[in-house]
Parts: structure tokens; C-alpha cells; sequence
């Protein structure tokens, strides 16, 4: 299961049919980062250049040209070398990027100086994603001064910089055929690591413990890498939204909080449980699930293609607030609560994000001024959650401490949504009988 050479190549050309007429555009591949002295981490692909390219080296530069004579897609890489393939691996070389990756025409990355100018010179516009990298900014500018510096000679220089995100990230928004497959195996995979860590929980447990189970069962699947840092948050741990240090004993009677997703095919995972550390919810915690639950039903209701990005949002907090004032945790009625934004105190994110190759996903979320319309084809988080902090002296001391997160990742489709992620229990019930059974 993988994307193939023919979409990447669709792609580049559905991309090139919005550029300007007489234009260029360049993008610049990721490079490796160290770790630490003579270490790297392990190496990731720019998501731009993968979704245009399926590249997947370090140290190249995608070009552009739509309707150059001797082919629309250039790419420099690094050369062949036998001898550092034995210490760091294969390389595809330039012969390899027209062979395996369909380049029309593909240069040694250390040529590059000496070939881009001559490419980028007569044409009239150049898109490129200015100010993402300050190293390759100065390249560009370099190149394009060459040009400047030949004028009186006759050289023609691009007389307008465009921005490439802006159409290359409205295209990414909208997932193939192909795409929806790997984010559906990607959902597959990470829920089945949900599973197998509820079946792991115990108290006693550590939260770095839980992670590894997550990891572990995640690569045997496929999805080497996870697509961000897991949350393993128990007790007031939860309570805290990006928590990662995931360094605790899991204590008897608190609830644990996992926000893991893994990667598969550089497609991304998002997806968050909550459940009892020993099996079992206590009456105050099982009272904040259901609400939460309710939220997240609520939020997905108003995922139909028509309506726009904010009413799944906008559901989610009138069912939270509603919740709360049930409970007891805010006074007065919905409509006065909503408005003061009162339940910011518990509920201080948005419903979700895009998701793609990135786990926060590149697209607008307005257009102008007014929120996007949803679309079949875009791919977002449904992720309602309620945080009532430790030192919360304003509600009953049985309620401090609880946090609760649900998410799973929703494909828009023609009439409607889809969950990705359905195979991981989400009821109380579901989740009480899966832990019992372990």
C-alpha cells in the first residue's frame, strides 16, 4: 500500500496548471538535524516536497517549469558515492530520480549553482515558500542576483516572487483515493495500540510504559515513527494539554490520558483515549466522560459538506457548557455562559485540526473572513475535552484533577463523515469490558 509514481506526477502537473503562465517554482527537500554531537535524528521528508515528489534523501531541490521544452520536472540530489553508500546507506543519484521518481531531468546537488540560475533566468514568476528557511532564502536570492547582475547583457531576471504554500497547501487539503487508504491504515494500526495499551494498564504502571507498548505495536505494523510526541498523562497529568514527559506511576483510581497516532506511508494518526488506570470509572469521572462523549457526537453532527469549519466547534461547546452547568461545575443558563465564555476554564481548545501528512495539517481554516466551507475529501480531528485543574478551588474537590480528551480523526465525505478510527472503543462500556478481559 503505498502512493504511486502516477499521482505524485498528477500532482505536479495539477500544480503546475495553477501557476502563473511563464513562471518557476523551487522547493527545497528537509535536511537531516543533529541530535546531538555526531548524531542525527532520524531523517524525515519536507511534507511539501514528499507530496509533490515521493523523494525521500535529504540534501535535494524540486523544480518546476511548466512548459520548458526538455521536460517540467528537474531535481537535484546527491550524486552516487559508493563509498559513503557504505557507511550511510543507498542513494538514488540522478539517474535514479529519472528512473524511480520520474524526473524529466535531474542534476548532482552540488551543480546547482552553476545550472538554477540559467533555469530560473526569462521567467517572468517564481514561487517559492520565502521566509520557511532563512539558509535557502539566501540561495534563491543569490540566484536570482546572478540574473540581475547579467540585465544589461540581456538577462531577465523574475520580476514577481509568488507564495507557493498557498496553492500547494490548498491542494493538500483535498486527499485522493490513495491518500484516504494509508490515513485509514495509519487510524487501523494506532487504534489497535490504543487497545493494546488499556489492556497493558494497571496501577503501578508507569506512563513511559504505556508509550512503549503504543511505539511497539505501532512499528510491528508498519508505522515506524510516531507522527508527534505521545501523551501519556496520569491523574492531574491530564490536565496538563501537551504533557510528554510521561514520567509517572500510574496511581490506582486516577484516569490516564494517551494522545498518540502513528505514522504510516508519512501519513499521520491522531487519536486520544482516556480511560481508568484500574479498569473502572468513579461516578465523577464517568459524569465528565459522558459529556465529553456527547461533545464529540454533538461536533461530528454538523460534519456534512456545506457547512462551514466552525459549527462542529460551536456544537462542542454548547454541549460542554451544558454539561457542566448539569454537573454543577458553571451556574446560570447556556446562552450567558457561552457568551462570558465560561467554559474556557474547562475547555480552552478548538474542536480539532486538519490531517494529513502532517498531524496539524496544512489549510486555511477561512477564506477571506468567513470560515471554510467543509468538502468531501478533507480529513480533520474531532477532539472535545474537559481539564478541571487540581488547584481549581471554585468546584467540589471531587471533581479536581479530572482530565478527559476524546479524538478521533474524521473523513468528510459526499453526504456526510466517516471515523478512521471507529475500532478503537470510545463508550464506557467498551472500555470497561476490554480492560476487565485483560
Amino acid at each position: 500500500m503505498t502512493i504511486g509514481k502516477q499521482e505524485f506526477s498528477r500532482r505536479r502537473k495539477a500544480l503546475m496548471e495553477m501557476m502563473e503562465p511563464n513562471s518557476i517554482a523551487i522547493l527545497p527537500s528537509g535536511r537531516e538535524r543533529t541530535r546531538s554531537r555526531d548524531t542525527d535524528y532520524f531523517f524525515r521528508q519536507d511534507s511539501d516536497f514528499y507530496y509533490l515528489t515521493g523523494f525521500t534523501e535529504p540534501d535535494a531541490v524540486l523544480v518546476l517549469i511548466p512548459e520548458r521544452e526538455h521536460g517540467e520536472f528537474v531535481l537535484f540530489c546527491r550524486d552516487r558515492d559508493p563509498e559513503k553508500e557504505i557507511w550511510d546507506g543507498y542513494r538514488a543519484g540522478p539517474e535514479g530520480a529519472i528512473v524511480k521518481y520520474g524526473a524529466d531531468d535531474a542534476f548532482p546537488i552540488d551543480d546547482i549553482d552553476e545550472i538554477l540560475s540559467g533555469l530560473i533566468e526569462g521567467r517572468q514568476r517564481l514561487y517559492y515558500a520565502m521566509g520557511r528557511d532563512a539558509d535557502f532564502d539566501k540561495h534563491v536570492m543569490d540566484w536570482v542576483n546572478r540574473i540581475r547582475a547579467k540585465v544589461r547583457s540581456g538577462a531577465t531576471p523574475p520580476g514577481e516572487f509568488l507564495d507557493l504554500d498557498h496553492i500547494l497547501h490548498d491542494m493538500r487539503l483535498y486527499k485522493s483515493a490513495a491518500e484516504i487508504r494509508l490515513m485509514e491504515e495509519a487510524g487501523r494500526i494506532s487504534a489497535e495500540a490504543h487497545i493494546r495499551a488499556m489492556r497493558a494498564c494497571k496501577p503501578g504502571v508507569y506512563e513511559y510504559q504505556l508509550e512503549a507498548e503504543i511505539r511497539h505495536e505501532c512499528a510491528m505494523q508498519g508505522a515506524r515513527e510516531q507522527a508527534y510526541n505521545p501523551i501519556v498523562g496520569g491523574g492531574k497529568n491530564a490536565c496538563i494539554l501537551h504533557y510528554v514527559e510521561n514520567t509517572d506511576k500510574l496511581k490506582n483510581g486516577d484516569l490516564v490520558l494517551i494522545d498518540a497516532g502513528g505514522e504510516y506511508q508519512g501519513y499521520a494518526a491522531d487519536i486520544t483515549r482516556t480511560f481508568p488506570v484500574n479498569g473502572v470509572f468513579s461516578k465523577e469521572q464517568a459524569d465528565i466522560y459522558r459529556v465529553v462523549l456527547r461533545a464529540q457526537a454533538a461536533a461530528m453532527e454538523k460534519i456534512v459538506p456545506g457547512n462551514h469549519w466552525n459549527e462542529p466547534h460551536d456544537a462542542s461547546v454548547a454541549a460542554i457548557t451544558q454539561g457542566l452547568i448539569d454537573l454543577g461545575l458553571l451556574q446560570g443558563d447556556l446562552g450567558d455562559n457561552i457568551e462570558r465564555e465560561t467554559f474556557k476554564t474547562f475547555y480552552m481548545h478548538r474542536i480539532g485540526h486538519w490531517l494529513g501528512l502532517d498531524v496539524h495539517d496544512v489549510g486555511d481554516y477561512k477564506v477571506g473572513d468567513e470560515w471554510r466551507v467543509l468538502e468531501p475529501g478533507m480529513v480533520m480531528t474531532v477532539e472535545p475535552g474537559i481539564y478541571i485543574s487540581p488547584d481549581n478551588e471554585h468546584v467540589a474537590k471531587k471533581w479536581r484533577g479530572i482530565g478527559i480528551r476524546i479524538e478521533d480523526d474524521v473523513l468528510i465525505t459526499k453526504d456526510g463523515y466517516r471515523v478512521l478510527t471507529d475500532n478503537a472503543p470510545r463508550t464506557i462500556e467498551e472500555i470497561e469490558a476490554l480492560m476487565a478481559q485483560a
